[in-house]
């Protein structure tokens, strides 16, 4: 037995990044999609506008099991013209259109200041589904805003009191440090005002809902909105192919 065997301590040779590269495809390509039974979807029943098939939707995948059905995809993007990515919780979709919220400080808060458009996209795996929105976003008054924040969690509400979002942090102590008188403001101040906090909502141009099928015949129905009249009334439909 030579002496690195019998030393724990001895240097090991570094792991070869071809190895762990080679393992990353393997295990990769090992990966499957779509192995339950997927529903079927018949665009011709689906209604003239997208909100109702969305809600329909949503619930579906709630009643499936869907793990954070309400967690969503938002693409922004900044000065330049580069994209940008999170995922994030959804507030609402009603007629004005699909709600989220952050700090206007924050990256994607000065991002839609300076170029008030996104799309926002939501997977849910359990039923092989997709839904995918795009338009303009418009910003809540103030006082729907903080109605927002605080009827959500206290915890909520402590993460928006700790601030500084998209901002670089010195030490995890630092955060820790924050983060805890943020909790005890939450829990003795409810009504805490955080000026920052905003309410946005993405007023739909274009709404496409994602069928998968087992066939690779997935069906993609897309809702575009017309201008009729002096508003975005009208809505027309089209398959695209997959």
């Amino acid at each position: 037995m030579d002496n690195d065997a019998r030393d724990p301590g001895a240097a090991r040779a570094p792991r070869d990044p071809f190895h762990a590269q080679d393992a990353f495809r393997v295990l990769l390509n090992a990966q499957r999609v779509w192995d339950i039974d997927l529903p079927s979807f018949d665009p011709a029943t689906a209604p003239g506008t997208p909100l109702p098939l969305f809600h329909q939707w949503f619930a579906d995948a709630v009643a499936a099991g869907q793990p954070e059905p309400h967690t969503m995809t938002l693409a922004t993007a900044d000065e330049a013209g580069r994209p940008d990515v999170r995922t994030l919780m959804l507030h609402d979709a009603d007629r004005r259109g699909w709600h989220f919220a952050s700090h206007s400080t924050s990256a994607k808060g000065r991002q839609l200041s300076a170029r008030p458009e996104a799309a926002i996209g939501f997977y849910w795996a359990a039923r092989g589904r997709q839904v995918r929105v795009r338009g303009p976003v418009a910003t809540i008054d103030a006082a729907e805003s903080a109605a927002d924040l605080h009827a959500r969690s206290t915890g909520a509400l402590a993460a928006a009191l700790t601030g500084r979002q998209s901002e670089v942090l010195g030490s995890r102590e630092e955060l820790a440090h924050a983060s805890a008188a943020a909790w005890e403001r939450a829990r003795t101040e409810p009504e805490a005002r955080v000026p920052s906090w905003t309410r946005y909502v993405l007023e739909p141009r274009e709404v496409e809902f994602f069928q998968g099928d087992a066939w690779r015949q997935h069906v993609r129905l897309r809702y575009r909105r017309e201008e009729q009249g002096d508003g975005w009334d009208g809505w027309s439909r089209e398959l695209l192919w997959p």
